[in-house]
C-alpha cells in the first residue's frame, strides 16, 4: 500500500475507533474495564512477573488504575512510561504510587523523574491502542512512541482492548510491531 493511502487509511481507523470509544456509556465502560482486567490478572505471564511495564490510561483507554492496583498488592515493581518529545521516545521509570506521577507531555500523568528511577527492562508490558488486529498488530494515536520502544523489547507484550475495538487484519507500515497477546472483555488472543 503506498505511504500516502497507508496514512490515510490509518487516520480514518483512528478517528472510528475514536468516535467508538467516546461514545461508550460510562457504565458499560467500567464493566468492560473490569472484564479486560479480570482476565489480565489472571494470565500466568502476569502473575509470575515480579515486575511490570504499565501505562496510565486517559479516559478513553482501557482503565489501568486497578491493573496498576493490583500489582502494587501483590508486590510487583510497577515502571510506566515518559514521553521525550524530541526524540519521539519513551522510557520508563518505577512508581511506588500515584504521588509518583506529575502532569506530562500531552497532557498524560507520568512518572516524576526526581521521584523515580529508570526501568531497564521487565518480563511483562501492558500496551495501549485504540484497535488491535488478530495478528497482534496496533494503532495508537499515531506518534509511534511504543513502536520504536517495542522494537527492542524482550518481555512478553500483552495489548488491551475492547472487543469492539478489534479488527481482522490492520494495513502496516515497516515500524509496525505485533504484541504477544491481546486482552479483550470477551476473549485473549494469543499472537505468538
Amino acid at each position: 500500500m503506498p505511504v500516502k493511502n497507508l496514512r490515510q487509511r490509518k487516520s480514518e481507523l483512528r478517528s472510528r475507533y475514536k468516535k467508538l470509544r467516546e461514545s461508550f456509556d460510562p457504565n458499560k465502560k467500567k464493566q468492560l474495564d473490569s472484564a479486560i482486567t479480570r482476565r489480565l490478572l489472571d494470565l500466568d505471564e502476569y502473575k509470575n512477573a515480579e515486575s511490570v511495564f504499565a501505562f496510565i490510561s486517559k479516559d478513553i483507554e482501557v482503565d489501568t488504575e486497578a491493573i496498576i492496583a493490583d500489582a502494587f498488592k501483590s508486590g510487583k515493581r510497577v515502571a510506566v512510561p515518559l514521553c521525550e518529545p524530541e526524540t519521539a521516545t519513551i522510557e520508563f521509570y518505577y512508581i511506588k504510587s500515584r504521588g509518583d506521577l506529575k502532569a506530562g507531555y500531552y497532557g498524560l500523568m507520568e512518572p516524576d523523574t526526581d521521584k523515580c528511577e529508570k526501568a531497564d527492562t521487565a518480563p511483562i508490558m501492558i500496551v495501549p491502542g485504540l484497535v488491535f488486529d488478530r495478528s497482534g498488530y496496533r494503532l495508537g494515536f499515531g506518534k509511534g512512541y511504543y513502536d520504536r520502544y517495542l522494537a527492542d523489547f524482550k518481555g512478553v507484550t500483552i495489548g488491551v482492548c475492547y472487543s469492539e475495538a478489534i479488527e481482522n487484519e490492520l494495513p502496516l507500515g515497516r515500524y509496525d510491531r505485533p504484541i504477544d497477546l491481546v486482552v479483550t472483555d470477551k476473549y485473549i488472543i494469543h499472537t505468538s
